[in-house]
């Protein structure tokens, strides 16, 4: 129980450490939340991120140099999530075995709620509004007021959002 106690007490004081060394790094706002363990940024990019957003356990995001990613307001990004500025252009590589970079800035809407074990790739843009369903590959953008699942991920559901009036 001890050796419990001392290995949970240890990981939240690194933690603590890593997150606010990513803070000031990438200049995250203060409220930005860290929710959870083994939450990894880094890369040579910017990150640009609006209020009450967070990330959660185990997620990444990969920022290639001269990359960016911008992240809106109300963003929730749940565990296991991957988010690139590059990868690897796999139909380059399968069909000409050359190793070329996909490189592309990633911007993220605001009042979006991203799925576990979600894949986005570099160059995406995702509209305000957005649901992206758990297990999706985000291959393509996503426009405003929709709800995307599968691999690919594909509109399965738009919605019209009306103005709340506070009359």
């Amino acid at each position: 129980m001890l050796n419990y106690f001392f290995e949970k007490s240890l990981s939240l004081i690194f933690n603590i450490f890593r997150y606010n060394y990513y803070k000031k790094k990438y200049k995250l706002p203060k409220d930005f939340r860290f929710n959870g363990y083994f939450i990894k940024i880094y890369g040579d990019g910017k990150i640009q991120v609006g209020d009450n957003s967070y990330i959660s356990f185990f997620s990444h995001i990969t920022m290639g140099k001269d990359t960016k990613v911008i992240i809106g307001n109300n963003v929730s990004i749940a565990h296991n999530v991957r988010i690139y500025t590059i990868s690897i252009d796999t139909t380059e590589y399968i069909l000409n075995k050359i190793k070329k970079d996909k490189i592309g800035n990633v911007y993220i809407g605001n009042n979006v709620l991203i799925g576990t074990n979600v894949y986005i790739n570099p160059g995406v843009k995702i509209g305000d509004n957005v649901v992206i369903g758990a297990n999706s590959v985000v291959t393509k953008n996503i426009p405003s007021n929709c709800i995307v699942a599968g691999m690919p991920a594909k509109v399965v559901k738009t919605y019209d959002v009306k103005e709340k009036n506070n009359d």
